[in-house]
């Protein structure tokens, strides 16, 4: 029978997501799982879920994710009524084990109100119907899931260091190819050589590359600067902008040309670029000091993992065939219980 809460919200508009930028988000992104994790391998489903109920009340510690989250969800401070940010839980606990989850969620005062709990299904399925521009977990196979199925999505890695410093700005890096475009001219290099991705560059300086899974995010991103545009002017410089973008990438001159250009067909312009020509990228990393990093190359993200919260974007020839060694390489750090249940 249909409940009057029901009928009350077939007569309202339906709450609209697609001119949002909406993020999925699995608990393993956002809060430490160790201990948890721990209770499902050693002692099995029965004992997890009696441990879950008995701490429902005690919050989850903070995990790599959670001050990107946080900084992009005080962004919905520049439309209180109509907010440009929406974080939804997608997770693979059961309604009952996930109540931890959305309790630390209030604890820690983010404002998630939106969450799916799936009983161990892949979460990958929902991406399109909540028009989510970036799945964040750290389950490798929910992400390959993903990215096999098309959409956006990145591994979060285990990290030496997580900024909880009270600061505003929420600073996004970005690496390019495989990330924000197609590996098609890493392909190139890869295959025929260094020559050769030069000259196909020069060649296509102008010609903006193909849109890669990460395109919409930052298209979206894009987006929020230019609402803090415009408040930093009604307010005549009283307000800050918080968002800072920066593309951080292998490629040099003459293969630089591209990304602008690139860049400026999608009607985006960063704050920074870094054309590093093969230096390490942790070196400049390790100054500008991002809540987040996206990387499709595991060997990069080793280092960056160890000193800021780093994803990786498992996406393209690169990553056809990384296992479970190789994916160990890169610190993980999270396995059976988001696999099987968060």
């Amino acid at each position: 029978m249909e409940s009057t809460l029901d009928r009350q919200q077939t007569t309202t508009m339906a709450y609209d997501l697609s001119e949002r930028l909406v993020i999925g988000l699995a608990s393993s992104a956002l809060f430490d799982l160790e201990e948890s994790d721990r209770v499902f391998r050693e002692q099995g489903e029965a004992s997890y879920r009696i441990y879950q109920r008995d701490n429902e009340n005690k919050p989850l510690s903070t995990g790599v994710a959670f001050p990107f989250i946080k900084r992009l969800l005080s962004l919905n401070e520049l439309s209180p009524d109509n907010p440009p940010i929406e974080v939804v839980l997608l997770s693979r606990n059961d309604p009952e084990t996930g109540l931890r989850v959305m309790k630390s969620i209030e604890h820690h005062e983010l404002g998630i109100t939106r969450a799916i709990f799936l009983q161990g299904r892949y979460p990958h399925r929902f991406i399109p119907a909540l028009n989510i521009s970036l799945f964040l977990s750290a389950n490798r196979q929910d992400v390959d899931q993903a990215i096999l199925a098309g959409h956006p999505a990145g591994q979060v890695l285990s990290s030496g260091d997580l900024d909880l410093a009270d600061e505003e700005e929420l600073r996004i890096a970005f690496d390019f190819d495989g990330v924000l475009v197609t590996d098609e001219s890493e392909t190139i290099y890869q295959q025929q050589g260094i020559e050769a991705f030069r000259e196909y560059e020069r060649a296509n300086a102008q010609v903006p590359a193909e849109a890669g899974l990460l395109a919409v995010f930052l298209r979206k991103l894009a987006h929020i600067q230019m609402l803090e545009k415009q408040r930093e002017e009604e307010t005549q410089g009283a307000y800050r902008p918080k968002v800072r973008v920066s593309i951080v990438t292998a490629r040099n001159a003459p293969a630089h040309e591209r990304v602008i250009h690139t860049m400026r067909s999608w009607g985006v312009t960063v704050n920074e670029a870094y054309f590093l020509g093969g230096i390490a990228k942790e070196h400049v990393l390790g100054i500008i000091k991002p809540h987040i990093f996206f990387d499709d190359q595991a060997s990069h993200l080793s280092a960056t993992s160890d000193i800021l919260p780093s994803v990786h974007v498992p996406f393209g020839q690169l990553n056809q065939g990384l296992g479970v060694s190789e994916e160990s390489a890169v610190r993980s750090g999270h396995s059976s219980l988001e696999e099987d249940h968060s």
